[in-house]
């Protein structure tokens, strides 16, 4: 069998399982949409959101990328998040980043990737704002995890810099915005930073008369 096939195989099964063991779920789930979390996280193939929160589909509306960014100038994220704000009115936004990164460990070096090299700006530009703490800490592994961590944190800021979310925030005290890292080694999700509604952020990126 190819190895696309399995997946088309893996697929039945799967849904043969479902509705076994819940003959209406398949209907339900056509019906409505209605996630009360939008969950921002990495395209890696180990961190699937369902699966390591424990949830089953239509609970979490997802959205992926290299190394979890928030970029205010990617109309895919932006989109997604409007989407999930104004439409599916989304209680929980999750930044969720993973110890391990691929991305996080590529732009914490010199090295040429192409058209990706446009990409890891992003996070080039967290290392130099943190160089001093992260270059202080001993072992290659510790920088890492925490270049890992800061760039969770650093995302939540992001969308904390919104006119969308400063504008819920003011008028519907929602969503809640999360900054969590997934351990590759234990399976366990650690908080990194938690932004309540109306959070105070730098003026510099307040919007007024919202």
């Amino acid at each position: 069998m190819k190895s696309y096939e399995k997946l088309l195989e893996g697929n039945k099964l799967w849904a043969e399982e479902i509705t076994q063991l819940d003959p209406e779920f398949f209907k339900r789930l056509e019906a409505l949409q209605q996630p009360n979390f939008l969950w921002i996280g990495c395209s890696d193939s180990r961190v699937p959101a369902n699966e390591i929160t424990n949830t089953r589909p239509g609970e979490i509306f997802v959205h992926r990328n290299v190394a979890n960014l928030v970029v205010n100038t990617d109309l895919n994220l932006l989109t997604v998040l409007h989407y999930s704000v104004e439409i599916l009115k989304v209680k929980h936004i999750i930044i969720c980043g993973h110890y391990g990164c691929g991305g996080v460990k590529a732009a914490m070096t010199n090295n040429d990737y192409g058209i990706i090299n446009k990409w890891l700006l992003n996070i080039k530009d967290i290392y130099r704002l943190h160089k001093t703490e992260v270059d202080t800490l001993g072992t290659e592994q510790e920088r890492y995890d925490r270049m890992v961590e800061l760039n969770v944190r650093e995302q939540v800021i992001n969308l904390a810099k919104t006119s969308l979310i400063q504008k819920c925030w003011k008028e519907e005290q929602r969503p809640f915005l999360h900054g969590w890292v997934y351990s590759l080694g234990n399976g366990i999700l650690k908080s990194i930073l938690e932004m309540p509604p109306g959070s105070a952020i730098d003026p510099v990126y307040q919007f007024e008369n919202l």
